[in-house]
């Protein structure tokens, strides 16, 4: 399909012409001093989600603008050809086809020439999650080790440790993924092989820093008393024959259009099926699914992926704000920010468009953040005095999961203040008590923390980013990014190994003798 860059638009000027002409200098104080009416207009529920945007440097003239803008670059059609099965991801000549992991079985939106692959996807579905139900009741089980990376280690580290109150008692979860010894070492040592199941997640069974780590634990496991390699191992692969060669007989696999920073809907989040149950994996799924429709159907004004989107837009482009501080008030959403991380800035941290132009204005911000209120005692001074403006994203659960008085409250009370001290700042002090405000932040809202308001805000971020790489023109579905320094460390672990250093700048000719 024909896609329109967001720079060679006509909107795209106008949108330049009014942010030099009052965008610039727009005050949040002033904004709501004017409009009584401002929170009902840039607040909106979407499944599961609560988001109010009216803290933003946003207002109804830029807004209308970056709909329009949207609408030039087809980004609505774009959208439609995602969910109709075309190959948009058109760098590796792929379909883009993770939603349909949350689509349900019989499902009647799905467009025809998808069924056989929604066929294909809850067979692998129903038969994962009848051995997580196997190995939850298998009370011999109780630590499970996921070893894997990227997408293979953040999705379901993260899930896990978010719907923490729901995981079954008597099971503990790991996670390896770093090739680093010492993070295998401190899992293993608190470990039983007899006790212990290990799940390699690697489609092609040839990731060398998750095969490192798998060949280590075998070694382990057998080292230690371990008799039934492929009772105690269980692949996520497609490599089938790699995996049984390894000693592994249960495994599932995924698709090639499946990108690793979206796999979580699909074998790879075996863990937090076996953590929260079928039943639980599979509401995870439908909230995901809920926001799916949402974003598929919902006009653009109304349409919460859109509007976070272009306001990402808004502000890389415009604004020239070159990161976004992610702030979950919730200390079981601690991994957030980087599952993030890689979701946004894999995704669309690219320097071309999908024809492999060159880019002329910037991409992905930089994301970071730690949960509140831990942030506010380390980064949060910058973000209310530095001299850079960084937009904040807080991120809260209305009602706990715990008993404790006065926790929950006091924790809410945090989050809503520093978003509004971050506005209003403070200018009856001067000197080093002053603060500038008219700072912005989005505040997203959960009624709970569970499997579907989890499954929704997760695959609200995602349609988010397919927002704003729309609109830049590029293809936020590959990563050959990643790929350049694989290859180099291939070379060089050889040359670790004899000492030459013949061709090697002199950095790293020095740096490798100094390593000998």
């Amino acid at each position: 399909m024909e896609r329109i860059r967001c720079d060679r638009t006509a909107t795209w000027r106008g949108l330049q012409n009014l942010f030099a002409n009052g965008g610039q200098t727009f005050d949040l104080r002033r904004a709501f001093a004017d409009d009584a009416t401002r929170f009902e207009t840039f607040s909106q529920s979407a499944p599961h989600v609560f988001a109010d945007l009216s803290k933003n440097l946003l207002d109804s003239d830029s807004q209308r603008l970056l709909f329009a803008l949207a609408r030039q670059c087809g980004l609505e059609q774009y959208r439609d050809a995602m969910f109709a099965g075309e190959s948009i991801n058109n760098t590796e000549q792929r379909q883009v086809l993770h939603w349909l992991l949350r689509s349900p079985a019989a499902h009647s939106g799905v467009a025809p020439n998808l069924t056989g692959e929604l066929a294909q996807v809850h067979a692998v579905l129903d038969a994962m999650l009848a051995y997580a139900q196997s190995v939850r009741a298998d009370e011999s089980i109780t630590d499970i080790v996921n070893i894997g990376i990227g997408g293979s280690d953040l999705g379901p580290q993260m899930a896990v440790l978010a719907l923490d109150s729901f995981v079954l008692p008597g099971k503990r979860f790991h996670f390896v993924s770093n090739v680093d010894g010492h993070e295998l070492a401190a899992v293993l040592k608190r470990l039983k092989p007899a006790s212990t199941l290990f799940l390699i997640a690697s489609k092609t069974f040839t990731t060398i820093e998750t095969m490192t780590n798998a060949r280590s634990a075998r070694q382990w496991f057998e080292a230690n008393g371990g008799s039934d390699v492929g009772r105690h191992f269980a692949a996520l692969t497609t490599n089938v024959a790699a995996a049984r060669e390894f000693g592994i007989r249960t495994t599932f696999g995924f698709w090639d259009w499946v990108g690793g920073r979206y796999s979580i809907w699909s074998a790879i989040g075996l863990p937090l099926a076996i953590a929260i149950g079928p039943q639980g994996f599979r509401e995870f799924l439908a909230g995901a699914h809920e926001m799916d429709q949402h974003f598929q159907s919902a006009a653009l004004e109304r349409n919460l992926p859109v509007r976070l989107g272009l306001l990402d837009v808004w502000y890389r482009n415009f604004h020239r704000f070159n990161s976004r501080s992610i702030a979950p008030y919730h200390s079981a959403l601690r991994r957030l920010p980087a599952y993030l991380q890689q979701l946004e800035m894999e995704s669309n941290g690219k320097c071309v468009d999908a024809q492999g132009q060159a880019l002329r204005f910037g991409t992905a911000p930089v994301l970071w953040g730690e949960p509140g209120t831990n942030g506010q005692h380390a980064y949060f001074q910058m973000l209310h005095q530095g001299t850079d403006t960084v937009p904040v994203e807080f991120v809260a659960v209305k009602n706990a999961r715990h008993d404790l008085t006065g926790h929950q409250e006091l924790l809410l009370a945090n989050a809503l203040a520093q978003a509004q001290a971050l506005m209003m700042g403070q200018h009856d002090t001067g000197g080093h008590k002053n603060f500038l405000g008219n700072r912005p932040s989005t505040f997203l809202l959960l009624d709970e923390l569970t499997p579907s308001t989890l499954g929704a805000l997760i695959a609200l971020q995602e349609h988010r980013v397919f927002v704003s790489g729309s609109l830049w023109g590029i293809n936020s579905f590959d990563q050959w990014g990643v790929e350049l320094g694989k290859v180099l460390a291939k070379d060089v672990q050889a040359r670790l190994q004899t000492g030459d250093v013949n061709g090697l700048d002199g950095s790293t000719a020095g740096l490798l003798q100094r390593l000998r």
